[in-house]
């Protein structure tokens, strides 16, 4: 499809009225110009008031969108059906990015080959915090062609990045609905996605990522049980799609595992029913392993930490 401009920057937004400001005063100041704001909002904190307020005084465009609370993988999903830019950039209610951010992006962007750019995705970046310090930390090599499930798995990481993904795949990988639920992994999605797109990893601090309690996502304080869902699902995915890791990570697979039963568990789903669910038969004999370990930790949580130590 023709986009009108090159980049959507994106904010799910949820009682932000108080940190979203971080994120228009980021943009205000942009050294490339050809974004969008857009911005999905699920709040009843008098946020609509202040970005109409913007939409008066701002010299780039800026499109609001309210929805009902269902959950930030729904207000995700709608901000990528909705977007108009080629590349979908998601920046936090509670963030910003420094003023030469969009630009370095579409720099390292345009430096990947033109013969190679169709298997090709994103881009990511680091972050630092309000202080200035690297959060995380860096990708193996200042400029890296890789995917998410080779950083997770080959390298071990698991710090903030940041980047934006192209739109047109964005479409391809919606966030799965889970009925009730608001919280699910990301992860359901940049797997997936990384078994097809690769990303070019970039040691370049770029976003600002806040580290104050007072900027938590309400999704942050919700109780074990309320991400039960989301989380069997991804461990599910886990299980059944990504054995092929096994030989170089048993432990995450090992601790996928357990994790899976456990939150099975919390789902009311027995022991028969969980084994069913899967279909490697490698992780089926994973999980009939973990079973008792997944219901000793489904009733004694506090437990969790132990056991980690334990099998690590």
């Amino acid at each position: 499809m023709n986009y009108r401009y090159t980049f959507t920057v994106f904010t799910p937004s949820y009682n932000r009225v108080r940190t979203l400001p971080r994120v228009y005063d980021s943009l205000r100041v942009q050294t490339f110009r050809d974004f969008e704001w857009l911005i999905v909002d699920r709040s009843d904190d008098g946020t609509r008031q202040l970005v109409e307020k913007w939409q008066v005084e701002s010299d780039f465009p800026i499109r609001y969108i309210s929805q009902e609370d269902r959950g930030k993988a729904a207000a995700f999903n709608r901000g990528v059906q909705e977007a108009q830019g080629e590349l979908f950039l998601t920046l936090d209610s509670d963030d910003s990015c420094v003023p030469e951010a969009l630009e370095r992006l579409k720099f390292h962007w345009d430096n990947i080959p033109a013969s190679k750019k169709d298997k090709f995705s994103a881009v990511t970046v680091l972050c630092k915090d309000q202080k200035g310090n690297l959060v995380g930390g860096k990708f193996p090599r200042d400029v890296l062609d890789s995917d998410s499930i080779e950083m997770y798995f080959k390298y071990g990481a698991r710090f903030e990045g940041w980047g934006f993904q192209r739109t047109d795949v964005l479409k391809q990988f919606p966030f799965p609905t889970i009925p009730n639920e608001e919280f699910v992994p990301e992860n359901l999605v940049w797997f997936p996605l990384s078994r097809k797109f690769k990303t070019r990893f970039i040691n370049e601090v770029l976003r600002v990522y806040y580290t104050d309690d007072a900027a938590l996502d309400h999704v942050s304080l919700l109780g074990p049980s309320t991400k039960y869902a989301g989380f069997a699902l991804y461990y599910k995915y886990a299980l059944d799609e990504l054995m092929d890791w096994l030989v170089r990570s048993p432990r995450e697979l090992l601790f996928s595992s357990i994790d899976f039963s456990l939150c099975s568990f919390g789902l009311g789903k027995g022991p028969s029913s969980q084994i069913r669910e899967l279909h490697s038969l490698t992780a089926r004999l994973f999980v009939a392993l973990s079973l008792p370990f997944g219901f000793v930790l489904y009733h004694r949580p506090n437990l969790t930490s132990r056991l980690r130590s334990f099998l690590l």
